[in-house]
């Protein structure tokens, strides 16, 4: 093994295991000689979040030191430089959502120049949400622009896919003289051609051609989507808030956006002006009355085979579960097309009520975690009418392959 990747192995061994582990690893040969001095300034940016000691950057030393007396905004605010400059992205939203947690820094961030260091992010999205009743002032401006910023990149991300899967599943329905080559209905040409099939060329040689109508329609469908906003569902709040935003954008759709605790929150206007006013409309906390909520969207609903019904919730029912259950039974009886997502994020499995989910998905109602990725396709194929627990099962599948 080379100097240079001896060094390399005891360097990440020393930036794990922290300044604890410094004696040892020197007895084994590795020790603090093996940090370069970016490695030594990650090292400090490390220590303050994760060594157990007190102090860190709360206090009057530096990045790292020990002991101080009580908050520094200019030290917070160099450290969380240091991370973004030092580490991966996926790594600073870690090591910023453990700073939270692990040093009690929510507070800090009511300072406009703290809140505009830090890499904007769900789970920071996520925190000022639920500190909004608190933040000063002095700091909305800047928390609302670290929102929109997150805002932005999140439609960024999934809404040429939404428009498509909807403008894919609706204009199937009709079909148009007009020509396109994009829009060109080969299962239909084909089947009516076949009588001109050349069999020395071996092709079909078609007399007309079969397109889809492009035309849009307005309000061919009504879209709900009911969302939980109980604390443990913060980032499928935050994902379901952009969603619903890009759905309202459709004119071939009539969106619907409604968001519960134990009281019910119509924001649907809030959701068609500015997806950033729906999510300062959201209170994360509280308890859960979802048989309220799905009650309260039935007036809604005008077309049951024109309408899907996205519930967005962990099923944890503190209401009455039993009417609960009875009224997702007669909306999926009625021709509704009803989904639910336990979780729309890009983590893993979440906690949920297993009966619950069960006895829907018995009646007809497929319960899952769903990755923003995975929505465009279930959303046209609930447009279309497919099976959609055959479709999440195999999409579920794909992704893990």
């Amino acid at each position: 093994m080379s100097a240079e990747v001896d060094k390399e192995i005891w360097s990440r061994w020393r930036l794990v295991l922290g300044k604890e582990a410094e004696s040892k690893l020197t007895e084994l040969g590795g020790g603090s000689s093996c940090l370069s001095p970016e490695e030594i300034i990650m090292d400090e940016a490390l220590a303050a979040i994760y060594d157990n000691t007190t102090g860190g950057v709360e206090g009057g030393g530096s990045a790292g030191g020990r002991g101080g007396n009580g908050p520094s905004a200019p030290r917070l605010a160099k450290w969380l430089g240091d991370v973004r400059s030092l580490f991966p992205e996926e790594v600073v939203s870690i090591i910023q959502g453990d700073a939270m947690e692990r040093k009690g820094w929510k507070q800090l961030l009511f300072e406009p120049e703290l809140l505009a260091s830090v890499k904007p992010d769900i789970g920071m999205v996520g925190t000022l949400l639920s500190l909004k009743g608190k933040i000063p002032e002095k700091t909305k401006d800047t928390a609302r622009q670290l929102v929109q910023a997150v805002v932005e990149e999140l439609q960024r991300r999934l809404e040429h896919d939404l428009r498509r899967a909807v403008t894919g599943a609706l204009n199937r329905r009709q079909h148009s003289p007009l020509p396109s080559l994009t829009g060109i209905d080969w299962g239909r040409t084909i089947r009516r051609n076949l009588k001109n099939y050349d069999s020395e060329r071996r092709q079909i040689i078609p007399e007309k051609m079969y397109y889809f109508d492009r035309a849009k329609r307005n309000k061919e469908w009504t879209i709900i989507v009911d969302i939980d906003q109980s604390g443990s569902m913060a980032d499928s709040v935050i994902w379901a808030s952009v969603i619903a935003s890009i759905f309202a954008s459709m004119p071939a759709l009539d969106t619907r956006v409604v968001a519960f605790d134990t009281q019910v929150v119509d924001l649907t206007e809030q959701c068609e002006n500015d997806p950033v006013d729906m999510l300062f409309g959201i209170q994360l906390g509280g308890g859960t009355d979802i048989n309220k909520s799905v009650q309260y969207c039935e007036q809604f609903i005008t077309e049951p085979k024109k309408t899907m019904f996205i519930l967005i919730s962990d099923l944890c029912e503190g209401g009455n579960q039993a009417g609960l259950i009875r009224r997702m039974r007669e909306l999926r009886e009625a021709g509704v097309q009803t989904m639910c997502l336990l979780a729309l994020s890009d983590q893993g499995q979440p906690y949920y009520d297993e009966r619950v989910a069960k006895q829907f998905a018995r009646d007809g109602t497929p319960s899952f975690a769903c990755t923003p990725g995975m929505l465009p396709a279930l959303v046209e194929g609930a447009l279309k009418g497919d099976d959609l627990s055959a479709l999440s099962a195999k999409l579920t599948s794909t992704r893990k392959d």
